[in-house]
């Protein structure tokens, strides 16, 4: 064997040293989820400062001829217990901010550890320390040393994407604080007492800074809170910021800016106080601050408490299968479905099954390869590699029985990859898991151009019949959809009397009353879903003029897995999101069967292919009219897309904020929504001569459909994809005279003028008999916040995936899902 300092020297050149911007992995292998802690620890290759686990090492080695890499192992300290109560476990300090990290707030795992740093050098494995340094000349030791410390010292990726702490009692100074203007109206406030001026309401009272009101507080999800009477006095006035009575100590108290919508600093809050006769520096604190309350929120007994089963002691589980994950920080949207995705046959064929080809074919740089990572994360959840008991910090004997916690998988490298660019999914808020399905299966369709594609296993054509009530003619339409999104009939509820009974004793300021859940009939969500929809604007070819219509919804094809969205999301009267606490009960198995489509009835007309006629001004010149850009904002504003926003404008004829909402809450189902406006005397799409992306190109025809017909639909819709995706879906009438066979050339250009397929998506189609497999529940008062679990039937028996923990579920609470997975049951 050749003397390490001469070998050294042979690979001194392929070592570098991090410079800024380079990516250093040295917390997770590339092609597993091996870390310094896992056995073997991690190398990191000095050259391309990407990690590997022991069990790819040498396969990087082999492929690259790299033979330097940083060595770092990780072993965890014993923690002191510095308790007296003799339990082995510290005693949990109870939170007192709403912080995840720091002191005071949400434990998070900070565990000690021992760390161990070297360069090894391939194949022999030769072992190289700081100390070995010493001893060689002067040019190895300084390039080699300033690679160790370089790598060393470097924010990992992970920690770079990771957030370490947050912290949600930050509050910004109000900018209507410094110059405030408070009425000279004689108001005194007692040091007690207080009640709401209109409902005399005893709890939850706020104070106006400007003229002194107090009034009750907002109303919160589950009826508890007040009855929005400052937020209304608010309204009415104007006058900005209040105060909490109650809250006010030598320390401050809890000040809320309705006019910035957040809890706010007044650096002037003594002064203000004064102007109404309270002196802060003798008043005491008799109710819970808003991040007391916020704090109760995440902890109290109710939705939280069944949907994770809490009370009930759960058997923890492990092995192939049933893998935990860690919450990155808000991740459990993205664990939640990952783990059900991956219950999937289909998607446990494409990545898992094929694992060792998916890894020999990776490129260079795996972690920003999406099947690398997709199949990575398969593979860790299904393996049992990493189902293994978390150790217990307090417990260095091992004697303690399993606490439920699992070492489980960090999808650090996933996330990032999956969410990079999208303005939500690329942080770290909590997001709808929901709109994470879909986002992750529109990934999935663009980067399965060749093979099978697992998403067809959730692609399904829905039939949309549109009859004209004036002339009885039909018109069909077809268009693809993934989910089911079942209305919640809020007017259905069996106990209407127990609801009505709560919301008398809340108004009457009972602070006892109970938090009633309505009880839904499943079946009423699934009759609304059905009823014929009127719409009472439309324009028919063959009346030539507006009228009423009907539109029915049926299915014209059935999936081998059927995802039902309960659409528990939604707005106020006052545009505000809000989540409506239901119970449904959402039963084991479904037949779908009286809803498949029929198609054109016999003896049924069909309205005749007519363009509507253009809008007209009154000189009969055609004019693109001018749209209000106040409230085109003020939608965008609210989230919704640009193209959706000025067609609400413009189809409402500049009326208002009102009207163009209302348009815009009838037509979020419309196939082209988000599609760009296209106005009179306004060109639309892309003109033949516009290059398109031979990538958004190539992405439509591995769907099923021509180059011809990619071509068209990128060009109706500006060469965007997503817009041309779902053109093309909604079009296919439009597409029947276009040839297309398989690989999406046209019918001359295939081998022997075999017959082309009919035009449209790949779909699988069977019976519509379907069996509940997975569901996943959200905690929290919108998607933007709280928290989601899913359950899974494994083997006939239903497990609990909360994050890291994995049990077996005693009590599945599938009355208070949010998304349900089913499958069909064969014949």
């Amino acid at each position: 064997m050749a003397d390490v300092g001469e070998v050294l020297m042979s690979v001194l050149s392929t070592i570098r040293v991090p410079k800024p911007g380079d990516r250093v992995h040295k917390d997770e292998c590339a092609l597993s989820f091996s870390s310094p802690e896992s056995e073997g620890g991690l190398y990191v290759c000095m050259n391309s400062f990407l990690g590997f686990g022991r069990q790819y090492v040498e396969r990087h080695h082999a492929r690259t001829g790299q033979r330097a890499y940083f060595h770092i192992t990780r072993t965890r300290k014993a923690k002191e217990d510095d308790s007296n109560s003799g339990s082995g476990h510290p005693p949990k300090k109870k939170p007192t901010r709403l912080a995840i990290g720091i002191e005071g707030g949400f434990d998070v795992e900070q565990e000690l550890y021992e760390e161990d740093y070297k360069v090894v050098i391939l194949p022999d494995r030769q072992e190289v320390t700081s100390d070995d340094l010493a001893t060689m000349p002067d040019v190895v030791r300084e390039r080699v040393s300033l690679s160790m410390a370089g790598i060393m010292s470097a924010d990992s990726v992970s920690h770079a994407l990771q957030v370490q702490q947050w912290d949600g009692e930050l509050r910004q100074e109000s900018r209507h604080a410094p110059e405030l203007k408070q009425l000279d109206n004689g108001v005194k406030i007692p040091p007690s007492g207080w009640r709401c001026e209109v409902c005399d309401l005893q709890e939850n009272i706020w104070m106006n800074l400007t003229d002194g009101k107090m009034m009750c507080g907002r109303r919160y999800f589950d009826g508890s809170g007040g009855n929005n009477h400052a937020l209304l006095h608010f309204q009415q006035t104007g006058f900005p910021i209040a105060v909490k009575l109650g809250t006010i100590t030598p320390d401050g108290g809890d000040v809320y800016s309705y006019d910035e919508d957040d809890m706010v600093l007044d650096s002037k809050l003594p002064e203000h106080l004064a102007h109404f006769g309270i002196n802060m520096m003798t008043m005491e604190k008799t109710e819970r601050t808003m991040t007391e309350l916020e704090i109760a929120v995440n902890q109290r007994v109710g939705e939280w408490e069944v949907i994770q089963e809490s009370g009930t002691t759960l058997r923890p589980m492990f092995g192939p299968g049933v893998t935990g994950m860690k919450n990155l920080g808000n991740s459990c949207y993205l664990n939640s479905v990952m783990q059900v995705l991956f219950t999937v046959p289909d998607f446990q064929q494409k990545y898992v099954s094929n694992i060792d080809k998916i890894i020999d074919d990776a490129p260079s740089d795996p972690t920003q390869d999406f099947k690398t990572q997709v199949a990575k994360l398969g593979y860790g959840l299904l393996s049992g590699d990493y189902s293994k008991p978390a150790p217990d910090p307090a417990d260095e004997t091992g004697a303690s029985e399993p606490r439920g916690d699992q070492i489980g998988i960090a999808p650090r490298m996933f996330k990032a990859l999956v969410g990079r660019g999208h303005p939500e999914f690329s942080t770290n808020r909590q997001q709808d898991a929901q709109e994470f399905l879909l986002h992750f299966i529109n990934m999935v369709e663009r980067n399965c151009r060749t093979g099978s594609n697992p998403s067809e296993a959730f692609r399904f054509l829905v039939e949309e019949r549109i009859v004209c009530q004036q002339s009885q003619k039909a018109k069909y339409t077809q268009r693809v959809d993934y989910m089911v999104q079942l209305p919640v009939q809020m007017d259905q509820a069996t106990n209407t009397e127990e609801l009505q009974e709560a919301e008398r004793r809340r108004e009457e300021g009972d602070s006892s009353a109970p938090t009633v859940r309505a009880q839904i009939p499943f079946t009423a969500c699934m009759a609304a879903l059905n009823e014929p929809e009127v719409l009472t604007d439309f324009w028919s070819s063959a009346v030539q003029s507006k009228t009423t219509a009907t539109k029915t919804t049926r299915f014209a094809s059935f999936p081998d897995h059927l995802v039902i969205q309960i659409k528990k999301f939604t707005f106020g009267l006052d545009w505000v999101p809000k989540k409506l606490d239901v119970s449904i009960d959402v039963p084991d198995t479904l037949d779908l069967s009286a809803l498949r489509a029929t198609g054109q009835q016999p003896g049924e007309e069909l309205l005749p292919e007519v363009a509507p006629p253009p809008l007209m001004t009154p000189d009969v010149e055609v004019k693109a009219p001018v749209l209000d850009d106040s409230t085109v904002s003020q939608l965008c504003e609210m989230g919704f897309p640009l193209e959706a926003c000025r067609k609400a404008v413009y189809y409402t004829g500049n009326t208002g904020i009102d009207a163009a909402m209302n348009w815009i809450m009838g037509h979020m189902d419309d196939a082209d929504f988000a599609s760009p406006l296209v106005m009179p005397g306004c060109s639309s799409g892309t003109t033949p001569t516009e290059s398109l992306s031979e990538e958004h190109l190539a992405t439509i025809v591995s769907m099923g459909f021509s180059r011809e017909q990619a071509t068209k639909a990128l060009r109706a819709t500006s060469n965007v994809l997503d817009r041309a995706v779902d053109w093309i879906f909604s079009h296919l009438d439009d597409l029947e005279s276009m040839d297309v066979s398989e690989g999406g050339r046209s019918a001359a250009e295939s081998e022997g003028g075999r017959e082309p397929p009919p035009p449209g998506p790949r779909v699988k189609d069977g019976p519509g008999k379907y069996e509940l497999f997975a569901f996943i529940s959200h905690m929290g008062t919108s998607t933007m916040c709280g928290h989601y679990v899913c359950h899974i039937k494994k083997d006939h028996q239903w497990v609990i995936f909360n994050d890291q923990k994995v049990c077996a579920s005693e009590k599945p609470p599938k009355d208070l899902g949010y998304l349900y997975f089913y499958r069909r049951v064969s014949e």
